[in-house]
């Protein structure tokens, strides 16, 4: 299944409208096209509904949030919904300040999202108002660990059955869930946290991946998912003393660009809960 959901991406190459944040713009824009689909960044309220119209699906990410753009995140994301594009909605930094959180609570309520994608505490934060943040990071104490994975398992489920959408928690174990099923992954590499935007990125790559693959959201967001850990680890493997995370980040991109559904299929690492 994995390798059918990247082929798609490969085969349909989707235009994808991000509405993202300027700290990771241009590596989200890389990102997309590594996999295959096409990007459009545009946040402007006077054009989002028109450029939605000519995608074929969304990706907001709040990680440099500001009254400009609010409006627009709800006008592309109500236009989706009324097109029946896919949209995925990372909540960066959700908790870290009233603006933030109340921002991504409007936008829950005026968009029904395909996919929610952050980290533990975000997505803790957006369900029961309770996570805590170190800035746009995960907090410690929310972190998923073997010793509460079932734990932490059910309550992403139970938040996905609230609100509609594939709940994907990025961290040293990735859950990928719906109401009925979790995929728990652990690709990845401890060192894609030190570079600032993976989960920008892969918040885009996972708009690619459920877009070219509509009737599969929830295989398409743990694909997508695997695919980036995966990609964590090629990266890595290439690294020299020499290099640090600004070359990781772009080894990361050219491990995507290289990938195919082949290679996702046997180099994934998860477990169906």
């Amino acid at each position: 299944m994995l390798k059918q959901m990247f082929d798609q991406v490969r085969e349909k190459s989707p235009l994808i409208h991000n509405i993202t944040n300027y700290v990771t713009v241009n590596d989200c824009a890389n990102m997309v096209l590594a996999c295959g689909a096409s990007p459009i960044m545009a946040d402007d309220k006077e054009e989002v509904a028109e450029i939605q119209t000519i995608c074929a699906g969304l990706n907001i990410n709040i990680g440099t949030l500001n009254s400009r753009t609010i409006e627009s995140m709800k006008i592309a994301g109500m236009r989706a919904n009324e097109l029946g594009h896919p949209a995925v909605l990372d909540p960066v930094g959700v908790g870290a300040s009233t603006l933030r959180t109340s921002t991504a609570n409007e936008l829950l309520k005026a968009v029904k999202f395909t996919v929610i994608r952050g980290n533990i505490s975000e997505i803790k934060t957006l369900a029961v108002g309770t996570g805590t943040t170190k800035g746009v990071d995960a907090d410690i104490a929310d972190r998923v660990t073997e010793e509460n994975l079932d734990e932490v398992v059910a309550f992403v489920k139970k938040f996905a059955e609230r609100t509609g959408a594939v709940i994907a928690v990025t961290g040293a174990i990735d859950l990928v869930a719906d109401a009925k099923k979790a995929y728990c992954i652990y690709n990845g590499h401890p060192m894609m946290s030190s570079i600032t935007g993976t989960g920008c990125q892969l918040s885009a790559l996972t708009a690619a991946f459920v877009t070219a693959n509509q009737e599969h959201p929830l295989e398409a967001a743990a694909a997508a998912v695997c695919a980036m850990g995966l990609a964590g680890e090629i990266a890595h493997e290439r690294l020299t003393s020499q290099d640090g995370n600004a070359t990781y980040r772009n080894y990361i991109i050219d491990a995507i660009y290289h990938m195919d559904g082949d290679e996702l299929e046997h180099g994934a690492k998860f477990e169906v809960k």
